[in-house]
């Protein structure tokens, strides 16, 4: 049948993101699947890119213990064990996939893996790629699955629903609702044409994958790229489809601050202070421990700022060798210079931001949602990993492992069982913007709900 014809896209698996996790579980899936990549900017805007400090690897069996209390102390102990102990039990997998994809982790001089640590670590356990290991990672795998030829990955394709259909089994995801430009190869099945001259467009699949991100877009300072506004999370709301603590919010201590708004904030990596930075007050003295927890060291900070009459603190990096610097921290330290600063000479200003969403889409430990043919990995989901708080560059790890048990499971599953698919009106998509406000707001209100009911519950 015409394309024209069917009027919808058919995969084995859309992943709706191009992160680290949707990358992987993309990797993970069997060449025999058809699958189809969508994200709503270029395949390079994505958070993934812009982790600089690194990713958590367990040494070795001696390691566990401490690793597991750093990771629930950090966490304030919410964290769910299951998915700590799946997570660290795994890293020594997923390292070894990344290597075998042309990872290139700084290396010691005897040609070992080179370690670094981070706030609220115990020892070193983090492998890193100079001040930039996010886009390490991410670019290699993203070139791995730009050469798969069962897998297409289309950019500038926002999600805008699910599609449903009921079994004998109950309700099952059956693909997505999207929003492309004329220009799209996608554009060829739309259903109608929006009010901004977009394409609506169904594509069908019997497994989606959301790997879509965080919220940062949600807030005025964020590290994240503002297009990531929590899409999932409305449409999760929208479908009955449980959260699970939306308001577990992670603030990132240093940020550079420049006095503008409106603008993603540039992050100084937590390693920064691992390697020896030290945060100043307005009389230039030292006025808190740096390898805290997040929280903590970003609740010290707005303290002193308070107590200053200043919108930032000082950062200084006298303490940690210069060619460290211009190595390890290059990106930094260019950064810095075309904002005004050199930080081999001098404190830098860093105020606190938002950084990342421990909450999201409740998934158990496989990544599935509530909704069977559903699942959830990496920023967008929560399996309980993080708890309240996250402890330093766990994220891309927790990425990964949990994007390749979906993968796992997908495979596992097997023969899908039928639906019969809800029915589909085009016309109630026609005002796409309108309709990702509602999505925007929806997920704002969750997020501020959970947070008084905690308070309350606490109190």
């Amino acid at each position: 049948m015409e394309a024209e014809e069917k009027q919808f896209e058919e995969a084995d698996v859309i992943i709706v993101g191009c992160g680290v996790a949707g990358l992987y579980c993309a990797l993970n899936l069997p060449l025999g699947k058809k699958i189809a990549i969508i994200t709503k900017a270029s395949a390079q805007e994505c958070d993934s890119y812009l982790a600089q400090g690194g990713i958590c690897m367990l040494r070795d069996e001696a390691d566990y213990d401490t690793y597991y209390q750093d990771t629930m102390r950090a966490g304030h102990f919410e964290n769910n064990p299951e998915s700590v102990d799946i997570m660290i039990r795994s890293s020594r997998d997923v390292i070894r996939d990344l290597l075998c994809y042309g990872v290139r982790f700084a290396r010691a001089a005897d040609g070992s893996l080179q370690f670094t640590r981070e706030g609220a670590h115990s020892r070193e356990r983090i492998l890193f790629h100079d001040d930039i290991t996010g886009k390490e990672i991410t670019s290699r795998l993203l070139s791995t699955v730009r050469k798969l030829p069962n897998v297409t990955l289309y950019e500038h394709v926002t999600m805008l629903d699910i599609l449903k259909g009921n079994g004998a089994s109950g309700s099952r995801c059956t693909g997505v609702v999207v929003s492309c430009g004329k220009r799209s190869p996608l554009a060829r099945y739309r259903c109608a044409s929006t009010l901004d001259g977009k394409a609506i467009v169904r594509m069908k699949a019997p497994h989606v994958v959301w790997a879509c991100g965080g919220i940062g877009g949600l807030y005025e300072h964020s590290t994240n790229y503002p297009h990531l506004t929590g899409d999932a999370l409305g449409i999760a709301l929208r479908h009955n489809i449980p959260l699970q603590d939306p308001d577990y919010i992670q603030i990132h201590p240093t940020t550079l601050y420049t006095g503008r708004t409106g603008e993603r904030s540039f992050l100084i990596s937590e390693s920064v202070r691992g390697e020896g930075g030290i945060l100043l007050g307005k009389d230039k003295q030292r006025f808190t421990d740096e390898l805290q927890p997040r929280d903590v060291v970003a609740a010290a900070i707005h303290a002193r700022m308070q107590k200053d009459g200043m919108p930032h603190v000082w950062l200084s990096m006298e303490r940690i060798p210069q060619q460290v610097i211009l190595t390890h921290f290059r990106h930094i330290y260019e950064k810095c210079l075309e904002e005004g600063w050199d930080c081999t000479k001098e404190p830098i200003p860093v105020v606190p931001a938002q950084h990342y969403f421990m909450g999201g889409v409740a998934v158990d430990s496989w990544s599935r949602t509530s909704l069977a043919g559903l699942y959830a990995a990496g920023e967008t989901s929560c399996n309980g990993v993080h708890g309240k708080n996250r402890l330093a560059s766990n994220s891309l790890l927790e990425s990964l492992v949990f994007a390749k048990r979906a993968a796992q499971d997908i495979i596992a599953e097997g023969c899908v069982p039928d639906v019969t698919e809800e029915p589909f009106n085009a016309q109630s998509y026609i005002d796409t913007e309108k309709l990702a406000a509602q999505y925007r707001e929806a997920a704002l209100a969750e997020i501020q709900r959970m947070r008084l009911y905690h308070e309350q519950h606490i109190a």
